[in-house]
């Protein structure tokens, strides 16, 4: 079965009249949205692989949103969450943004303002998730590579010119020029900047395996 990759806004509200306004404005903007007045519905619906974000109301009955973000982190949820209350301060806005809440809203929210938020958390949810997509597929060519060309890129992603990668490895340059070639081939990229760009992502991102 196909994922569906089109963004979904998740509206989570106990307000039944919040939902729907908030459901009907961003529907009108060609927004995906789905609505849940609490949050075991929201956690028994299990809609978590698809992009987007999770609007979600800070004090809610038996589950607060504050103890939803909390459930979610604990689950490895990476969906933006936008909060929104009535009732916020400074020290709960901390607080959420701390524990991953991407923006923290005042009720009532302006419309421009919410379209805004909306359309930058998700564009930046899935700018993310294509370099991480970019950067998985980038480690599974690495796996392709011989020791030797493995040893090559990565001196190449130091800025090492292909002289400088024969003395240090020992080998002649025409060698290590094919070396970079075979790698640049298997791994689908053009150049070193590219090579160190990806290397460092890798590196650096405890998300990508």
């Amino acid at each position: 079965m196909q994922q569906n990759n089109t963004p979904l806004v998740r509206i989570v509200d106990d307000d039944e009249g919040i939902r729907n306004s908030m459901a009907f404005l961003l529907e009108g903007e060609g927004w995906e949205v789905k609505t849940y007045r609490d949050g075991s519905q929201f956690l028994a619906s299990n809609d978590f692989t698809r992009p987007g974000c999770i609007i979600l109301d800070v004090r809610m009955p038996n589950m607060s949103g504050l103890g939803l973000q909390t459930h979610l982190n604990e689950m490895g949820v990476d969906l933006p969450i936008i909060f929104l209350s009535g009732h916020g301060d400074i020290d709960m806005a901390v607080h959420t943004m701390k524990n991953g809440a991407v923006e923290f809203l005042q009720k009532p929210v302006r419309e421009e303002r919410l379209f805004k938020v909306v359309h930058d958390v998700i564009t930046e949810y899935m700018n993310r998730q294509e370099q991480m997509a970019d950067v998985i597929e980038f480690k599974n060519r690495l796996k392709n590579l011989t020791q030797r060309e493995r040893e090559v890129v990565n001196l190449i992603s130091l800025g090492k010119s292909n002289k400088e990668v024969a003395e240090q490895l020992g080998i002649s340059e025409k060698t290590a020029q094919v070396h970079r070639g075979a790698a640049y081939r298997k791994l689908e990229i053009h150049n070193a900047t590219e090579i160190a760009r990806l290397l460092m992502r890798a590196k650096e991102d405890p998300q990508i395996q």
